[in-house]
């Protein structure tokens, strides 16, 4: 159950942080360096607990890389919207430097976010989701509150070892 728990916000930070790639106006196949740094308002795990310094749920910047297919442009725009979780964006709107909307979970975790991205020439973008709801914790429901920032760099056209996220079925 521990190792679940710890999934949902890592789940969700996958998916905040492929929506980002998401808003891209410059939409680009290839590899992307993708920068987090989330941040507890409310936290589900116990007062006190350090997160390492490379953890997704914060106590510093997590940089991973994302492999984007034209295939993935062609269907979402970017990456799959929904890597883990129960997480989906609604109310999208697009303009012409970047995109808002609404970040909705129902399940483990159940809440709203707010979604604002600004992207630059090249494939560069800053996202900030910023989301209140609550989690299962056993046979309890815990308020959780969090934010996370991320910039994203396009790297390239090649992705090498980075293999890309399974897409879902249509």
């Amino acid at each position: 159950m521990r190792k679940f728990r710890l999934w949902v916000p890592v789940g969700c930070c996958l998916a905040a942080s492929a929506l980002l790639l998401m808003a891209q106006a410059d939409h680009k196949p290839g590899l992307y360096e993708m920068t987090s740094n989330m941040s507890w308002q409310q936290s589900p795990f116990p007062q006190g607990m350090q997160m390492p310094a490379n953890s997704p749920f914060g106590g510093g910047p997590h940089t991973s890389q994302v492999c984007v297919t034209q295939e993935m442009i062609d269907r979402y725009g970017g990456p799959t919207p929904q890597s883990h979780g129960d997480c989906q964006v609604k109310n999208m709107t697009r303009s012409a430097t970047g995109m808002s909307g609404d970040y909705v979970c129902t399940g483990h975790m159940n809440g709203t976010g707010k979604i604002d991205s600004t992207w630059t020439p090249g494939g560069g973008s800053h996202s900030k989701v910023h989301f209140t709801g609550t989690m299962q914790m056993g046979q309890r429901s815990t308020p959780v509150e969090w934010t996370i920032e991320t910039t994203s760099t396009y790297k390239g056209a090649d992705c090498g070892s980075v293999k890309p996220y399974p897409l879902p079925p249509q």
